[in-house]
């Protein structure tokens, strides 16, 4: 689907993408950073609307900045900004977008009444777009994006702006057009639960870098060495045992209190079993009274890999 080699992009002296080296399978994509991690510069590199400063890559088999009006009909975007003509019908801008993307004009005004239908916006179809809210502009935006019937879906924030339920329908919205089509989608976000709930591949940027990028069940494999613990009893000579074995509490040695018992999450070194942290607790003089394997999620995964980065960028 992407193949990228040392990309880079800056905005004067301002450097938006440092060097990024990216290859990815077709399927759901999450590419989550904090805002500013080079998430839209990404986008927009990738559809040509900015040239890379330096380095090569392809999408879809076509060179980077290179795919012109080929590469438009076979990619549907959906920006981050509002985008939308006032005053215009719901079905007229669809079907403009449509034919910007190369499409007929007789062509672009049925499947724009066939696209607004399927987002759920079939009866507003004339009315104009300045009378639509926030919710129903998305997908608008959404329906413009898939005009055209693409073979791959670049998001840029889909749910930005929307209230919790107006966030669920989306989410639900794209979720069943991913399982009926099985397009391919670049689901750009700073909302990890979006990702976790859609995507299967996920990217995380971080300061114009690929911090990590891969499988997200293989990538939550590096927690396989992490344990939640609940223990009774003085704490204090617990956790000092702890590090003299080099077992790391996290994050930043974080312990909560569960009723009567303490709790934390555990890295257990490589070279150190279950049966040893028992031991540990013994000569502590605590009781372990629950330990079970901790499953990371995207949350805990993007602290991890970013986190270091911004403590090396510090130091």
């Amino acid at each position: 689907l992407l193949d990228l080699r040392e990309v880079s992009f800056s905005y004067g002296t301002t450097a938006a993408l440092r060097d990024v080296t990216l290859r990815l399978e077709p399927g759901p994509i999450g590419v989550v950073g904090n805002n500013g991690a080079g998430k839209s510069t990404l986008l927009k590199l990738l559809l040509g609307l900015l040239q890379p400063t330096s380095g090569t890559g392809t999408m879809l088999g076509r060179p980077l900045g290179g795919g012109g009006r080929e590469l438009r009909g076979i990619v549907g975007y959906m920006p981050e900004t509002t985008a939308v003509v006032p005053l215009l019908a719901g079905a007229e801008f669809v079907a403009l977008s449509g034919e910007l993307y190369g499409m007929p004009r007789r062509d672009a005004l049925r499947r724009a009444h066939e696209t607004l239908d399927y987002v759920g916006l079939g009866e507003m179809r004339y009315r104009r777009l300045d009378e639509y809210s926030t919710g129903n502009v998305q997908r608008l935006k959404l329906a413009a994006a898939l005009v055209h019937d693409p073979q791959l879906l670049l998001l840029d924030e889909p749910t930005n702006g929307l209230d919790p339920a107006g966030r669920a329908s989306m989410l639900r919205l794209i979720e069943d057009l991913l399982a009926e089509t099985g397009k391919s989608v670049l689901f750009c976000t700073h909302l990890l639960g979006d990702v976790e709930r859609v995507c299967r591949q996920v990217v995380v940027m971080h300061r114009g870098t690929v911090a990590v990028a891969g499988s997200l069940h293989d990538l939550r494999q590096a927690s396989r060495r992490r344990y939640a613990v609940s223990w009774q009893g003085d704490g204090t000579t617990f956790v000092a045992t702890l590090r003299d074995a080099s077992i790391e509490l996290l994050p930043n040695n974080a312990i909560s209190e569960l009723g009567k018992y303490n709790t934390a999450i555990l890295a257990l070194p490589d070279d150190t079993t279950t049966a040893q942290l028992f031991a540990l607790a013994r000569t502590a003089g605590v009781t372990l009274v629950e330990l079970r394997p901790e499953h990371e999620d995207l949350e805990q995964l993007f602290f991890r890999v970013t986190q270091p980065a911004e403590a090396a960028r510090v130091g």
